[in-house]
């Protein structure tokens, strides 16, 4: 049992519980613990029995570790039916003939087994008997049990625990296949609806764990195939059962005369169905339910309870809502029932103490609909808390007031980001007639009058710069009453009683003058001679579009008797824009929901986790490719024989040396001779004699695995690329574009990104590389931070193409000239030059070829070449020797290659020159002219719909930061476009990242913890084994940095550049390259979870300000923390002793590490914060994080004692403990003029003891430095 504990705990505390049980030794110690607690679970006590069901659900979601698999899949196979009842079994051998084999074949080896058992006189346990066979029986018992005495709360936790394990169970095929139908069979939903508990109040997270028991009990799909069923075949299934139970009761039973001549429509209801079976005995009750349908094993104590009888009937025969219906009548918006629901969204940080009723992403989904269903649901609960909190600090700072009796509420406070709505200021303008088979509405619109009278112009302006589909909410506040103190949530403290979403439509002021903004709406549109209106006033009038379910929901109620809750609103809420998507995003994933969802057939297996792994990855099989263009990917021939250490290389074409490029020709899977290669060196054709016709080439020495990357990448399927810290993922994905636009040039890529930033990187190493500027698109925010001049959103490549249009029309003019042809208007338009291109340019360059195949002159080319004039002012002049025919040729060639691209450019304008509007160039740019497109994930799901209205058509599909971007995030960009013939055009997934960092940002740790929700699509394929390739050689930081966290990754190494150069240096001022700084300084907490550690922030500003005397640049040094409130604590101190102090100033960063991941800087100083328990960088993701931002110097300030006994620190702490924790200093280095080595002692080298010393040593040196500017000061 103590292993068991053992194991919950560390998965309560975020490590893998697992991850001991590696080797035979291992997974002998988890079969034994496993084995042991099921044998032994009749004597456990109730807790003990819980933990066991908490080890059970973490073994049944760890099936991709071996030694978890052997053990567990057993107990959830054939066997288990030896439980059934004998009529339900024969039902299922029958429906089932390959089970039915399996079956009897399990039966004749029992037989064996038994008579040899009997033979040899030696004990023989029967297989109904048998752990594998009665565990789960034996836990279903307990619970109905349990569950029937709800005053006990031990039980209580055990049958939700119980719940949790069944709905685990029911959510992955292999665990669902036998399962279910030993759930049905002995009717465990009916009877959890049925006991105490359901109804008890303290049942109610008990009650939300069912309904989810209820949704997997009859999802929609086939339990031995996995093949998802359509409503279609839903429906069907239903009405064939309908009609077997009216064939039985027209045959059988006389008293179910109605109900077998009645229609389905007539008898699928719930209330239908118990009046028809109310004209039953009990005895002909049980005899119909256990006897002619077998949907009981008639030996059941339950089986003669009638009212139990009619509720397993009502469960099988009646009509349930399909969950496509149930979507789309869920509202967007989340309201007051799910705000501050504890079970969904516990308003304490979640300790993993308990069982929630939430989805789980793990390894596994039935279908796709199951895995859109449940990141919807995460997504938008994640969502509602971020919501919640927002709703939270908007009503404690407006502190509404009021007297209990449901009078309108006076505020005494004020919030920048909401404003009082007054009396009758909502009007519902427009209810629009529901759509076909729809009930609620196509669409509703209301307007909310407010007045900023009171409000600062300022926060007037910020309401002001709201746009179209910005999400606002609107408040029923009735303010905090007499007994708002024994409230226990700030909805209840306040007064909350309705929440409301809309989207904003559109502004007007009092006098309704549109804002800018919105002018387009305007329905009487100002004539062109009469100037704007502007906007006057501090009254404003907003147009807003509610969500059509949630109104629908709120005209029933009002039918029913309830209030109109539009009348009482009294609070408009906005929110920051960046975090306010989620309704976009959530509309968008229910789109996907009602559409027929495909991702390649390739892909589709291995995505919901089923079947072989490696499937995907195209790379070893027939579909590879077998020839290869590296382009430019090699620098020499040397650099090629290096990146192929495995493989022999044959020279096709035979010479002394090979010049790059190369092409590369691998064996086929079943070639024998699977260790050479042939490659084919080839020489590039002269581009032209201009300097910019010169193509951009590739520096980067690439290593062995990075070329394997790039290959796989190149290949058809999924390839999976991780990048530890430093080891060039973005050059990689940049090299594997590149060679995709030149190999592929007929497919268009599309590029993702979790951050602006990664995107401008990849951008910046693109333009870098032989892709014309032309091609790349970059949409959504962040393009403004680009370092470059040019412009790449939809706008700026239009206005690109078309100053490129008259460039080369200019130029067209001038060849023109060059050739006789003056005032002919051939560079008029596009159209008239590609004529001219045609008629005169062409004609003319095969005349002059014909002519040099029948002339043997050596300075043929030089006069005859009938563009010579037009190329005069090319540089390096004369362009033509005279010497050598074919070489002259060849630079003629480059001069009419220079043309004929000057004219391709010039036709992909021509699109530009006919489409008039900029919105008509943009979706042609969009969808036609660019090759690249690149967006953040974010920016893919909220314009999802434009582009598949657009007809998006994309090839490939690259995935940088993949670890960091949600599971439904990376989903979504693979379906940006429509299929084609039902398949999905899709031919290569590229996701590249590091599942060893962080993983996705999810703000509220229940949905962390209990549902993962933060693991990647890309460590959730890691987790299955899909084939990856690991790049294994860093060159960010020092060898001595590196090696806190290359354990981490297998055979990490480091590239030649770290062992060069300032890499070699010691960091000026510091006697270690890497120190862990022991700090005694107590955390505190101001607020919950709001950890500051005053001691530590006062020391690493010491240090920081010592660095910039030393003469480090500020924009060299970042500081980081692990906890916000040690970021606010940290900048306070900088903004007092440093911002504005001529000498120090600000430093690059003072953020968090997780906020820092993807970035990096000179040297870190990283505060810890804890000194009670190590908090959460026992995460070693986030240890990974922050201890490789560092390049050249990384100092840790913390409590070392406690952080070193970490065990999952444990390896990163070998190397700290190979420094002197006390800080130790080389006095008078100063930075850039230090040449000592990292090796060598400092000359000066002083201990500072505490931050107390390291702060009296910095005065000392600041009041020095003070002392010399005054002497400097002086002498003037």
């Amino acid at each position: 049992m103590s292993v068991i504990l053992g194991v919950n705990e560390k998965f309560r505390q975020g490590v893998d519980g697992f991850g001991a049980f590696a080797g035979e030794e291992g997974a002998t110690a988890f079969r034994n613990a496993l084995e042991s607690a099921l044998d032994a679970y009749a004597s456990l006590t109730t807790i003990e029995k819980t933990a066991c069901l908490m080890f059970l659900i973490k073994t049944f979601a760890s099936l991709e570790n071996e030694a978890v698999r052997a053990v567990a899949l057993p107990l959830v196979s054939l066997p288990l039916w030896n439980k059934l009842s004998e009529g339900r079994l024969q039902l299922e051998l029958t429906k089932h003939e390959s089970l039915a084999k399996h079956h009897s074949k399990m039966l004749k080896k029992e037989a064996k087994t038994a008579k040899k058992a009997a033979e040899a006189g030696e004990a023989h346990v029967p297989i109904g008997e048998r752990r594998e066979s009665c565990w789960l029986v034996r836990v279903i018992d307990d619970f109905v049990s349990y569950a029937s005495d709800a005053t006990d709360e031990d039980g209580v936790r055990f049958c939700e625990r119980f719940m949790e394990l069944v709905i685990d169970l029911l959510s992955q095929l292999p665990t669902r296949r036998f399962t279910r139908t030993l759930m049905s069979d002995k009717a465990l939903l009916v009877k959890a609806r049925m006991v105490p508990l359901y109804t008890a109040p303290n049942g109610r997270l008990y009650a939300q764990l069912v309904d989810l028991f209820t949704f997997y009990q009859y999802f929609e799909i086939d339990d031995h195939t996995g093949a998802a069923l359509k409503d279609e075949e839903v429906a069907s299934a239903h009405y064939d059962r309908l009609l077997q139970l009216q064939r039985l009761a027209f045959k059988y039973i006389p008293k179910l005369k109605d109900l077998a001549l009645g229609n389905c429509a007539g008898i699928e209801r719930r209330k239908n169905l118990i009046q028809h079976l109310a004209v039953l005995e009990p005895e002909e009750l049980f005899k119909l339910v256990t006897a002619q349908l077998r949907l009981v094993d008639p030996n059941d104590p339950w089986a003669k309870d009638p009212k139990f009888l009619l509720e397993v009937m009502v469960n099988v025969f009646e009509k349930r809502r399909s969950q496509r219906q149930m979507i789309n009548s869920m509202p967007l918006y989340p309201n007051e029932d799910v705000l501050w629901n504890e079970n969904i969204i516990p308003s304490i940080e979640y300790d993993g103490q308990g069982a929630l009723a939430l989805p789980k992403l793990n390894l596994q989904f039935l279908t796709m609909h199951d895995y859109l269903l449940r990141n919807f649901n995460l997504f938008r609960l994640e969502a509602t808390y971020e919501i919640r909190e927002d709703l939270a600090d908007v009503l404690k700072r407006m502190q509404p007031v009021g007297d209990g009796s449901g009078a309108r509420a006076r505020f005494n406070g004020w919030a920048r980001m909401a404003i009082e709505i007054p009396s009758n200021g909502v009007e519902v303008v427009e209810v629009c007639k529901p759509n076909v088979g729809e009930s609620k509405p196509a669409a509703v619109t209301i307007e909310v009058s407010v007045d900023f009278k009171n409000a600062r112009p300022d926060v007037r302006e910020e309401w002001d710069r709201l746009r179209v589909h910005d999400v606002v909410f609107m408040l029923d506040c009735e303010g905090v009453g007499p007994s708002s103190s024994e409230a226990k949530n700030p909805g209840e403290k306040f007064g909350l009683r309705h929440v409301r979403g809309a989207e904003v439509i559109d502004i007007r002021d009092g006098y309704g003058t549109y804002l800018k903004e919105f002018r387009s709406r305007n329905p009487n549109p100002r004539e062109d001679d009469k100037p704007p209106k502007t906007v006057t006033g501090t009254r404003r009038i907003f147009t807003l579009a509610l969500d059509t379910a949630q109104y629908q929901m709120d005209v029933n109620k009002q039918k029913e008797g309830g209030e109109n809750v539009y009348n009482r609103l009294n609070v408009l809420v906005r929110r920051e824009a960046k975090e306010n998507n989620f309704k976009a995003i959530l509309a968008c994933i229910r789109d996907l929901m009602n559409t027929d969802v495909s991702v390649p057939e390739w892909l589709h297996d291995v995505f919901l986790g089923y079947g072989d792994p490696s499937a995907a990855a195209l790379l070893n099989t027939h579909e590879a490719l077998h020839t290869i263009d590296f382009k430019d990917t090699f620098l020499d021939e040397q650099h090629l024989v290096e990146s192929f250490p495995n493989h022999k290389v044959s020279w096709k074409n035979k010479a002394k040396k090979h010049i790059a490029p190369f092409r590369v020709t691998f064996p086929k899977p079943e070639d024998e001779t699977q260790d050479t290669i042939e490659v084919e060196s080839y020489v590039r054709p002269d581009p032209g004699p201009y300097p910019e016709d010169q193509p951009n080439t590739n520096q980067v020495r690439f290593t062995p695995v990075q070329v394997e990357a790039i290959r796989a990448g190149l290949n058809p399927g999924l390839t999976m690329v991780v990048g530890p810290p430093g080891t060039g993922k973005t050059d990689t994905a940049a090299q594997i574009m590149h060679c995709l636009y030149h190999n592929e040039p007929g497919q268009r890529t599309l590029l993702i990104t979790h951050s602006n930033a990664a995107l401008n990187d990849l951008f910046i190493k693109l333009l870098q590389r032989d892709v014309p500027a032309r091609y790349l698109l970059r949409l959504g925010q962040g393009e403004s931070e680009l370092d470059t001049d040019l412009s790449f959103t939809r706008a700026g490549r239009v206005d690109a193409m078309l100053t490129k249009r008259l460039e080369i029309l200019a130029e067209v003019e001038k060849l023109a000239d060059s050739i006789g042809l003056n005032g002919e208007d051939v560079a008029y338009t596009c159209e008239t030059a590609g004529f001219f291109w045609k008629i005169h340019v062409l004609a003319k360059w095969e005349k002059f070829t014909a002519d040099f195949d029948a002339s043997d002159e050596k300075n043929f080319v030089e006069t005859s070449f009938p563009f010579k004039d037009y190329f005069a002012s090319a540089p390096n002049q004369p362009l033509f020797l005279g010497k050598d025919k074919e070489e002259d040729f060849s630079r003629a060639k480059g001069c009419m290659r220079h043309l004929q691209v000057m004219f391709t450019a010039l036709e992909e304008c021509r699109a530009f020159e006919l489409l008039r509007t900029q919105g008509d160039r943009s979706e042609y740019l969009l969808t036609k002219q660019a090759k690249i497109i690149a967006m953040t994930c974010t920016h893919a799901a909220l314009k999802r719909h434009d582009f598949i209205k657009q007809s998006l058509r994309y090839d490939n599909l690259i995935i940088e930061e993949g670890a960091q971007i949600l599971e439904i995030e990376t989903f979504i960009p693979m379906l940006l476009q429509k299929n084609e013939d039902g398949h999905s055009r899709l031919k290569r997934v590229v996701m590249i990242g590091d599942h060893n960092q962080l993983p996705p940002v999810v703000k509220h740790m229940a949905f962390q913890k209990y549902s993962n929700m933060d693991q990647s699509m890309f460590a959730r394929f890691v987790r299955l084994g899909t084939p990856y390739t690991q790049l294994d050689a860093q060159g960010r930081a020092r060898t001595e940095l590196a090696n806190l966290y290359n354990w981490r990754y297998k055979n990490l190494g480091n590239l030649p550049n770290t062992q060069t150069g300032p890499y070699t240096l010691a960091n000026a001022g510091f006697a270690h390259p890497l120190q862990f700084v022991d700090v005694r300084g107590e955390e505190s907490t101001p607020t919950p979870f709001f950890y500051q550690n005053l001691t530590e922030a006062e020391y690493i500003v010491s240090v920081y300000q010592y660095m910039r005397m030393c003469g480090y640049p500020a924009e060299k040094i970042s500081i980081l923390t692990t906890y916000n409130g040690q970021k606010n604590l940290l900048c306070d101190v900088v903004n007092q002793r440093c911002t504005n102090h001529p000498l120090f100033g600000a430093p690059a960063h003072v953020t968090t590490v997780d906020k820092f991941q993807g970035q990096q800087n000179d040297f870190i100083l990283l505060s810890l914060v804890r000194s009670k328990t190590v908090g959460h960088l026992r995460d070693v993701r986030r240890m990974v994080v922050a201890f490789s931002r560092a390049r050249f110097g990384l100092y840790v300030f913390g409590n070392y004692d406690m952080f070193s006994e970490c065990f999952e620190l444990a390896p990163a702490f070998e190397t700290l403990a190979k420094y002197p924790t006390t800080l130790e200093l080389c006095v008078g280095e100063k930075y850039g003029a230090c040449d000592r080595k990292t090796s060598d002692q400092g000359e000066n080298t002083e201990t500072i003891a505490d931050g107390a010393a390291m702060g009296s040593a910095v005065n000392t040196l600041a009041s020095q430095w003070q002392a010399s500017q005054m002497a400097v000061h002086a002498k003037k």
